[in-house]
């Protein structure tokens, strides 16, 4: 048996807070912008994920227009920042609605270090720092979704395992529903299936 539900009938609020507790977990986008007046922002984005390959190209949605969609219109550049678990009070903090003139790593209390190709700075306590420049922009409704062109990588040293970013100690948070967070939890392990090898 299931109980069947209708966006129409539901009405857009109800109906994204029943999408954001079944499509879970979602990771963070903690993305670092600069507004043409100098002033950075950060806010967290749980519509994010890989978009393409070949390039390197992450996707993230503003629902609305916010800081980091303008910001990114007006310059073309941001840094995504992976949200550590350790930081889950910031990253919870710099979700706050600020006004646009005011920097959420002052008032949140986090340090920020230069990026390499992009003016936007990254996030100093986060173990993975993406920075990007825009690559496109593609509206739905009331929301847009943000392609960025990843130009430079950069991890914490101390979270590579043989030169590869090790799950456990880069941590991750990811949202759940409601006002639920997640961590990584229990990892489990399989190989991927190849055709070739499906017993017939």
């Amino acid at each position: 048996m299931r109980t069947d539900f209708d966006p129409a009938e539901l009405g857009t609020r109800t109906f994204y807070k029943l999408l954001t507790s079944v499509v879970v977990p979602r990771p963070i986008a903690w993305v670092a912008t600069t507004s043409p007046d100098g002033v950075d922002n950060l806010a967290p984005h749980s519509f994010f994920t890989v978009a393409c390959v070949d390039p390197p190209i992450v996707a993230f949605t503003s629902v609305g227009r916010k800081d980091s969609l303008r910001n990114v219109e007006a310059t073309g550049e941001m840094t995504i920042a992976l949200a550590p678990e350790s930081l889950v009070d910031e990253v919870n903090a710099t979700a706050a609605d600020f006004a646009h003139d005011r920097d959420e790593f002052a008032e949140v209390g986090l340090e920020r270090e230069p990026s390499t190709k992009v003016r936007p700075p990254r996030v100093a306590r986060s173990p993975v720092a993406l920075e990007c420049v825009l690559h496109s922009m593609t509206c739905f409704g009331d929301s847009t979704m943000v392609f960025g062109r990843v130009v430079h990588a950069a991890v914490a040293s101390e979270a590579l395992v043989d030169g590869h970013p090790d799950i456990g100690r880069l941590a991750p948070l990811a949202r759940l529903g409601g006002d639920e967070w997640s961590t990584i939890g229990t990892i489990l392990e399989r190989r991927r299936i190849r055709a070739a090898d499906w017993p017939t």
